[in-house]
């Protein structure tokens, strides 16, 4: 399964944030960490703190700081916030003989459930233990 790219890079965003915890960072300060683009962080960021996951702070002495501690922002709930799971298989209606337009279809099924698990790995890590995980 491929994430995508706003995933991947919410995912970083908030690993840089939670390694600089009691730091404010700057959107110029991240794009270089991460190499990300400055336009693509500002959109990220903008979404991330609209979820409640970051704080923006505007003004001089302003910055991006994480809203919750590490240990408090599930992986799976951020995946779940980022990708759009719906479109992981797209039925073709118009195809006569395509099974995928049954509700008895198995590949259907078969991506739902591995979904569902893919889903579920992600809930067992909060970004404490990707922090952790840096450090060992």
């Amino acid at each position: 399964m491929n994430l995508s790219k706003f995933t991947d890079y919410s995912f970083r965003i908030l690993i840089d944030l939670a390694i600089n915890y009691n730091n404010l960072c700057t959107v110029q300060e991240l794009s270089k960490n991460l190499d990300i683009s400055e336009n693509h962080i500002k959109k990220i960021v903008h979404s991330l703190a609209k979820e409640g996951y970051i704080l923006s702070l505007k003004g001089r002495n302003g910055g991006i700081r994480l809203a919750k501690e590490p240990k408090d922002i599930n992986l799976g709930e951020v995946l779940i916030f980022c990708e759009d799971f719906s479109k992981v298989i797209e039925c073709k209606k118009n195809i006569r003989y395509c099974t995928y337009n049954s509700e008895k279809c198995l590949i259907k099924s078969i991506v739902k459930s591995s979904t569902e698990k893919f889903i579920q790995e992600f809930k067992n890590y909060n970004l404490s233990d990707v922090i952790k995980s840096i450090n060992d």
